[in-house]
C-alpha cells in the first residue's frame, strides 16, 4: 500500500473490507481456472474451497506491506493438489491489474472472465489519488499497481459494467425527504438532485437539513457513489459520514461559482477556471485555520475569486487570481481610515500563515 496515509506502515481500517473481498475473488478465480484445466467438469470437486481462506498475517516494512495467506480452517496450510489453482488464480488478478496499468483493456479479458472484474468494484475503492495498492506475483518482481484509474479500467473493460461505486463526497441541499421509504434527494449545485438511502444513523440530520431547505441549509456526505460509464453520478448507495455545513462553508460556495458562464455578468465577466477552484478549495480546507471566521465568496469579472471579511469596524477582502495562485489583500478601518495592502503567494503555506496573523489582529477577527 503506497501513499500518505500508509506512511508508518499503518493501514486504514476501511481497508480491511478490501482484503476481505480479495479472498472472495481468489476464490472464485480459482474455481474458473479449475474449470479451464477440466473442461470435462461442470463444477469443481467436493471440498474444493471448504475451509479455505487468506489471512493477514503480518503487516512489513515499507510504506505498508500486508502479508496474506492462504490457509484451511485449522490453520493448516493448503494442499499441494488443490495449491495450485489458487496460486494461478492470484496470478491472474495480477497479470489483469498489469494489463489495466498499461491500459491494455483486451489483455484484461485475456487473464480474467468479464464476471471476476466485478469485484474490482468493491476493491480498491477507498484509494485516493496519488495511492496504490501493489500487488506482485514474486518478493522480486515489478508489482502491478491498482489505482483509481487502473480500477475504473478494470471494471469497465468487462461489457456488462453499466456503472461503478466509488467514494463520493458532495455537498448540496435537500428538498425531498419520504420517511416511509426511508429515501431523501440531495440537490446539487447545478440543480441536480442524487437519490439517496436514508440510514438510521443519519436521520436527524437529513430531516434537519430537510426542514432547513427554504432557508438555504446545506449538508456535507460522505458515501459510497455510483456512477455512469461516463462518471454521472446516479445516486448514493450507502452513507459514511454526514452532517450540516456552515452557512459560509467555503468548498460548497466554490461549488456554486463552477455553474457560472463566460458572460455571466451583464454579457461579460469570465468563468473562474475549473481547476482553479479545485485548487483553492483544497488550500482553504488545508490551509486556513478553522477557528478563524470565513469569508463570504463572489466571483470577480476577470475569473477570479474575491474573499471578503466584515469585521467590527474593518472592512477586509482578498482578491485571488486561480490561474498564478497569487492574491491582493486589502483591508481597511471604517473609523480611521488606516488601510493595509499586501500582495501574497497563496501557493506558499507562508501567504496563508500571513492571512492568519492579519485576520487575528483585527477586532473581531477571531484570537
Amino acid at each position: 500500500m503506497t501513499g500518505e496515509r500508509f506512511d508508518g506502515h499503518a493501514i486504514p481500517l476501511e481497508f480491511l473490507k478490501d482484503l476481505a473481498v480479495i479472498e472472495e475473488m481468489v476464490i472464485e478465480v480459482a474455481k474458473w481456472r479449475f474449470l479451464q484445466s477440466n473442461p470435462d467438469r461442470k463444477r469443481t470437486p467436493r471440498g474444493f474451497t471448504s475451509g479455505v481462506s487468506l489471512r493477514l498475517t503480518g503487516v512489513e516494512d515499507g510504506s505498508a506491506i500486508p502479508v496474506i495467506g492462504l490457509v484451511l480452517a485449522g490453520g493448516t496450510l493448503f494442499p499441494p493438489e488443490n495449491q495450485t489453482y489458487f496460486v494461478e488464480a492470484r496470478d491472474a488478478i495480477v497479470l489483469a491489474i498489469g494489463a489495466a496499468e498499461a491500459d491494455q483493456p483486451n489483455s484484461i479479458l485475456e487473464h480474467l472472465p468479464e464476471r471476476a472484474l466485478s469485484y474490482f468494484d468493491r476493491i480498491g475503492r477507498s484509494l485516493r489519488d496519488g495511492e496504490a495498492m501493489e500487488l506482485a506475483i514474486r518478493r522480486d518482481a515489478t508489482p502491478a499497481r491498482l489505482t483509481k484509474e487502473t480500477r475504473r479500467r478494470l471494471v469497465l473493460a468487462s461489457s456488462r459494467a453499466q456503472a461503478l461505486t466509488e467514494e463520493t463526497v458532495i455537498r448540496g441541499v435537500i428538498p425531498e425527504a419520504d420517511q416511509d421509504a426511508l429515501t431523501f434527494q440531495v440537490q446539487l449545485s447545478d440543480g441536480r438532485k442524487v437519490p439517496s438511502p436514508m440510514d438510521e444513523p443519519h436521520v436527524d440530520t437529513i430531516l434537519e437539513a430537510f426542514n432547513g431547505f427554504r432557508s438555504g441549509v446545506r449538508v456535507l456526505l460522505e458515501g459510497i457513489g455510483r456512477r455512469t460509464r461516463t462518471g454521472k453520478l446516479e445516486r448514493i448507495e450507502s452513507i459514511e459520514h454526514m452532517s450540516l455545513l456552515d452557512p459560509l462553508d467555503v468548498a460548497a460556495r466554490l461549488d456554486e461559482l463552477r455553474s457560472l458562464k463566460n458572460g455571466w455578468l451583464e454579457g461579460v465577466g469570465t468563468a473562474p477556471d475549473a481547476g482553479g477552484l479545485d485548487w483553492l478549495a483544497t488550500a482553504f480546507e488545508t490551509q486556513y485555520s478553522d477557528v478563524l471566521p470565513l469569508p463570504y465568496l463572489y466571483p470577480t469579472e476577470d475569473g477570479g475569486v474575491r474573499a471578503e471579511w466584515p469585521f467590527d469596524n474593518t472592512e477586509a477582502s482578498l482578491d485571488i487570481d486561480l490561474v498564478s495562485k497569487r492574491a491582493i489583500w486589502h483591508d481597511l478601518n471604517l473609523e480611521t481610515d488606516a488601510e493595509q495592502t499586501q500582495e501574497l503567494d497563496l501557493s506558499d503555506a507562508a501567504g496563508w500563515s500571513w492571512i492568519a496573523d492579519r485576520i487575528g489582529a483585527l477586532p473581531g477577527g477571531g484570537r
